[in-house]
C-alpha cells in the first residue's frame, strides 16, 4: 500500500502552515542549481547542432541506444532513459529516422511494444559526434571540479535525480509527494 498522497490531499493538510522557506545558503545553493539545469542543456544543444546538427536530445537519444544490448531498446525504456515523454521521443525517433540513423520495429519478444533500432549510419552520427559533446561536458561540468568533488556531484547528483524520478513516477501514477 502507498503511502503517497495525492496533490489535493497535500495541499488540504499544508493548508495555512507557514511554508518552510529557503535560509540564504539554502537560497544562493539553489539559484546555481537552477542556473545550471537551465542554461548547461542549452549550451550543450548549441554545441551539437553546430557541430553535428543534432539536438541534445537527438545525441542523447543516439547514445542511450548506442550503449544498449544490440544497439536496440523498447521505446518506454528509451523515454525514461532521454528523460522525456512517449510523445516528444516518438516525435525525435520519427525525426532520427527519417534521417537513416534510427528505425523502429515490433518488439519480437512482445509484439505490443515497439523496438527503437540505432543503424549503422546512426552509430557513425554518435561516434561523430560524441568527441565534441565529451570537450563541451569537460569544459563545463568536469573541468572546473577537482577529481573529489566530481565523485561528491555524482553522489549529489544522484540523489536529487533520484528523488525527480520518484516525482515523475508519482505525476505519471497519480501520487505526489512520493518522498516525504
Amino acid at each position: 500500500m502507498s503511502t503517497s498522497k495525492a496533490p489535493a490531499d497535500t495541499q488540504a493538510e499544508h493548508a495555512g502552515e507557514e511554508p518552510r522557506w529557503l535560509t540564504d545558503e539554502e537560497r544562493d545553493t539553489w539559484l546555481e542549481v537552477a542556473t545550471i539545469s537551465l542554461q548547461l542543456p542549452g549550451l550543450l544543444d548549441a554545441q551539437l547542432q553546430r557541430d553535428s546538427g543534432l539536438s541534445l536530445f537527438e545525441y542523447l537519444t543516439l547514445s542511450w541506444l548506442s550503449m544498449a544490448t544490440d544497439r536496440q531498446m523498447r521505446m518506454g525504456e528509451l523515454a525514461l532513459l532521454a528523460r522525456g515523454s512517449m510523445s516528444r521521443l516518438s516525435n525525435v525517433v520519427k525525426r532520427l529516422e527519417s534521417r537513416g540513423f534510427v528505425r523502429r520495429e515490433p518488439d519480437p519478444a512482445n509484439g505490443r511494444y515497439t523496438l527503437a533500432i540505432l543503424t549503422e549510419s546512426g552509430w557513425d552520427k554518435v561516434v561523430e559526434a560524441a568527441p565534441g559533446h565529451v570537450a563541451a561536458v569537460r569544459r563545463y561540468v568536469l573541468d572546473p571540479l577537482t577529481g573529489e568533488q566530481v565523485g561528491e556531484l555524482q553522489v549529489i547528483g544522484g540523489r536529487i535525480a533520484e528523488r525527480i524520478r520518484a516525482g515523475l513516477i508519482g505525476e505519471v501514477s497519480g501520487e505526489a509527494d512520493c518522498c516525504e
